[in-house]
């Protein structure tokens, strides 16, 4: 796959995230409360990937293997409900863009602890000055953009 095609990709699930944000907050208002939406958007993606696993012919999961796993490879699911239910409650408070922003910079935050320290079985990266300046500018923006 080309870089380019790799960024427009990057960019599609980029702009996924807000849209998602925004519809399951309807949805909790709808529902009475936001964790019946958090419940539902679940459901909703289980389908959406098993319709995408047969799509694709994806084979049976190794299910022994799991038990050798470690214990932290479950927090995916638990970082979605916590990511899916704080969208619900804190998107039509802060907005869109507050909140997004406010989640990037979550993210770049515990990118480079992740990468400094090689947690979750990533390889260890050394943190850099470019490194720190290029988180820095979006803390600005951001900073910027919330004062606003």
């Amino acid at each position: 796959m080309s870089l380019f095609v790799s960024i427009v990709l990057s960019l599609l699930a980029g702009f996924a995230v807000p849209l998602q944000a925004g519809t399951n907050a309807k949805l909790g208002v709808l529902l009475g409360h936001p964790l019946w939406a958090t419940a539902v958007s679940l459901v909703v993606s289980c389908i959406a990937v098993m319709v995408v696993m047969l799509i694709f012919k994806v084979p049976r999961p190794n299910i022994a293997a799991l038990q050798a796993g470690p214990w932290w490879i479950w927090f995916g699911g638990i970082a979605g409900v916590l990511y899916i239910t704080a969208a619900l409650i804190l998107v039509p408070r802060l907005g869109a863009l507050n909140f997004i922003m406010a989640v990037i910079i979550g993210q770049l935050t515990i990118s480079v602890i992740i990468d400094y320290f090689g947690l979750v079985g990533l390889p260890k990266q050394p943190l850099n000055l470019q490194k720190i300046i290029g988180v820095s500018v979006v803390l600005a923006g951001f900073l910027i953009a919330v004062r606003s």
